[in-house]
């Protein structure tokens, strides 16, 4: 379904407002099936699932992974069964229904929902994409990498600030800059993973910032519903990552994921979904804190689009101005607009 390669966009209007040098949006809100990053994971997953001979696919799913679920497995003529809570944004559920697959909504989070996931994998020969196919499913991630690498001219950044739920993604975009790597395509790996999730649900930064090897499970509380993952699946490798690369990581909140999102799509254009204001907001934390260095290369990893979760805007967002319909009452607004008066 013609997933990939998704642009890299050089944001110098918002490198300018972060005093950065040069700045990068690696943007999968565009060109996706289902307009996010998940569709390269699951165009791995269901071509090895069609190889090993199963006619059922499924998934456990924050929405973004649903879709791409729901869409690809539509085209492939898959049986597809998606889990979700019952507390996703409603776009999002719209977004998987859809297809007409068998959407399953559980009452409870997604640690939850992925739990039983589990059990029915050991029931019913499915290929549950992120569990019993996980390790394909996971490697499509690396492709996300190797597009940074080419469009920058084959080389890797100084710094890839990556949203973290499971923390698969961020794993894989460094596996895939090593390959490149090991395989002579670049000289060298300079470049520093940092780790961005929500204050709601941060148990990867968390133990990053405590200094510890334990991920402590946590009860997810925030508006970035497609990172609330409470127990990381590669939360320790995760680490190990971020470590070896010299990164950090940071949290921020649900006001300043809203505030990041609209200063992304303001000054690039950029309408990203609220995983995407975690990326900006943690990056600008990052940039404060001296973790990332002013003068340096960094790419910022934006996975989804703000389609997807328009609900966490409501009441946000400034209003239209109402007129009625003759030129009079145009210009008498655009006196006010000018002077920055409410109409």
């Amino acid at each position: 379904m013609n997933s990939g390669f998704t642009p890299l966009i050089k944001a110098d209007n918002l490198a300018k407002i972060l005093g950065l040098k040069e700045l990068y949006i690696k943007d999968d809100t565009v060109a996706h099936p289902t307009l996010s990053f998940k569709d390269r994971v699951v165009a791995v997953a269901l071509t090895r699932a069609r190889e090993f001979g199963f006619d059922t696919v499924a998934c456990a799913s924050t929405g973004n992974l649903a879709h791409s679920v729901s869409a690809h497995g539509a085209k492939a003529g898959f049986k597809r069964f998606v889990f979700i809570p019952a507390s996703l944004e409603k776009s999002k559920i719209i977004a998987s229904l859809v297809y007409e697959p068998n959407v399953i909504a559980v009452e409870g989070n997604y640690d939850e929902v992925n739990r039983l996931c589990s059990e029915i994998a050991n029931r019913y020969r499915w290929a549950f994409v992120n569990i019993n196919i996980r390790p394909y499913y996971a490697e499509g991630s690396k492709t996300h990498g190797y597009e940074i690498i080419e469009q920058l001219g084959w080389r890797a950044p100084d710094n890839v600030v990556v949203p973290c739920a499971s923390g698969s993604l961020l794993t894989k975009i460094w596996k895939s800059f090593k390959e490149m790597k090991e395989i002579g395509l670049i000289k060298d790996v300079k470049a520093k993973a940092f780790a961005a999730q929500a204050t709601g649900c941060s148990p990867i930064v968390t133990a990053l910032k405590q200094g510890v090897d334990v991920i402590k499970p946590v009860k997810p509380d925030t508006v970035a519903k497609s990172l609330a993952i409470g127990n990381p699946a590669d939360g320790f490798y995760a680490l190990q990552v971020i470590r070896e690369s010299g990164g950090f990581g940071e949290d921020v909140s649900d006001e300043e994921i809203i505030d990041a999102m609209k200063l992304l799509a303001k000054t690039e254009g950029v309408f990203a979904e609220t995983a995407g204001g975690v990326t900006l907001a943690s990056t600008i934390k990052l940039i404060k804190s001296g973790h990332i260095a002013k003068d340096s290369l960094t790419v910022i990893c934006i996975t989804g689009n703000g389609l997807k979760t328009q609900e966490a805007l409501a009441g946000s967002m400034k209003e239209p101005y109402h007129i009625k319909p003759n030129i009079g009452a145009f210009e008498e607004a655009l006196k006010k607009i000018n002077s920055g008066g409410k109409l």
